[in-house]
């Protein structure tokens, strides 16, 4: 399968390396590419300069984020959270219509030092805050502005890392959740996921149960800052709720 991935952070390398070493045709998207090519520092989570990555895994292509949507099948959206909305408004209608997107953007605001009205400082500077939060979703943001398109909100309770290799945690007996509001997209998604080496999937429903996906990455943050690393989280099922 053609699949596009928009974003070269760390999260769209562990996607673009796992799904090549899977047998798809990755096509990576970016706003610029060579811009991105020209960069020569890490960026602000140290992560090496892309042209460094792409020089070591001459299967993949880079082009621009319309290009690569035009081109795949399946489209996994890296874009930050800040700027996916109108990145992926700016593409052609045709480029997203009708295709299944997963997007695993967390909309995290980073504000400068003394923002904060309440800070949570962490070992690399105050948290971010989330917008939008608790009455709607990125997710939901981008359903709105690209109606023709099937997004499933999936892979943001984990760090990418794990999102493509589970088994680093318990043989991959731990849990993913997924959510949207077209069952055939839903379905594409469960797919991949179960590629990736996932088992235990928990469908939350539609897409306004992004939300709480979402918001779930503050906790998250805060359980690995308190383990001292990486961890996975299973799911214990008891009765039904009344």
């Amino acid at each position: 399968m053609k699949i596009a991935i928009l974003g070269t952070g760390a999260g769209a390398r562990q996607h673009a390396t796992r799904l090549s070493t899977l047998g798809h045709e990755v096509i990576v998207g970016t706003r610029v590419p060579e811009a991105t090519l020209a960069r020569t520092e890490p960026d602000m989570m140290g992560t090496e300069p892309f042209a460094a990555y792409l020089s070591t895994r001459p299967g993949l292509a880079l082009t621009t984020f319309a290009e690569a949507a035009e081109a795949g099948e399946m489209v996994i959206n890296g874009i930050d959270g800040a700027n996916a909305v109108t990145a992926l408004s700016a593409l052609p209608a045709s480029a997203l219509a009708g295709k299944t997107l997963i997007d695993y953007s967390v909309p995290y605001v980073y504000q400068q030092p003394g923002d904060a009205e309440h800070p949570w400082p962490t070992p690399w500077g105050e948290m971010p805050r989330l917008d939008p939060v608790d009455t709607d979703s990125l997710a939901e943001r981008i359903q709105r502005a690209l109606p023709s398109t099937n997004v499933v909100k999936t892979f943001v309770t984990q760090e990418q890392e794990t999102v493509v290799n589970p088994s680093e945690f318990a043989d991959g007996d731990h849990t993913m959740f997924l959510a949207g509001d077209h069952d055939d997209a839903k379905s594409a998604a469960r797919r991949l996921l179960n590629a990736y080496g996932w088992n235990d999937l928990v469908d939350l429903g539609p897409l306004a149960a992004a939300r709480a996906l979402e918001m779930y990455a503050h906790f998250h943050t805060a359980v690995g800052l308190a383990l001292g690393g990486r961890f996975g989280v299973k799911i214990v099922r008891g009765g039904s709720l009344r």
